[in-house]
């Protein structure tokens, strides 16, 4: 409801939502690889990979749960990030065709998507979850499994909601309900 009441406009919180849903697969399917034998099967450096990310099935736990929770914050805060993006740019422009519809979209996109700063971390912990071992390890390796696969899979909505968002500005510009 809040972020209808945000954009005024059912599609745009249905694309929002579809980009919270692929994040969710992502974290399935993470969860799913973690119980295949095969899955990161083999040694580097003569680390054994499935005992480094201690890969073991895993059971959907409250802490799994909460893992998916965090994950839906995350997606829902980049859909909303690009949608706003996507609206500011077209309350800017006021397209008038075809080919101005899909610019203005491109420029959005491109605006959302920004060079990484090397010199910023600003979730450092991310790269020590998996991995950890120590006292609640047991609860925080669940806990981010579902995180890193749906975030992982969610790269794809930097590609769904623009391109969605730009498709139903096109019906609509060729509907004559824009102009």
């Amino acid at each position: 409801m809040i972020i209808y009441f945000e954009f005024r406009a059912v599609m745009t919180t249905f694309i929002i939502f579809v980009g919270i849903l692929v994040s969710g697969a992502g974290g399935f399917i993470l969860i799913w690889l973690y119980g295949q034998d095969w899955f990161m099967n083999f040694s580097l450096f003569g680390q054994d990979m499935r005992e480094l990310f201690q890969v073991h099935p895993i059971n959907l736990s409250v802490a799994v749960w909460v893992g998916f929770l965090a994950l839906f914050g995350i997606a829902e805060d980049d859909g909303v990030v690009i949608a706003a993006y996507l609206r500011q740019r077209f309350n800017e422009v006021r397209p008038s065709s075809i080919q101005a519809i899909r610019e203005a979209t491109l420029y959005a996109g491109k605006r959302r998507i920004r060079p990484h700063d090397d010199n910023r971390h600003d979730h450092p912990w991310i790269d020590a979850v998996l991995t950890s071992t120590g006292r609640g390890s047991d609860v925080m390796v669940p806990m981010a499994i579902p995180g890193v696969g749906g975030m992982i899979i969610q790269l794809i909505t930097l590609f769904i909601v623009p391109v969605s968002y730009c498709l139903i500005r096109e019906w609509r510009y060729r509907l004559g309900l824009e102009s």
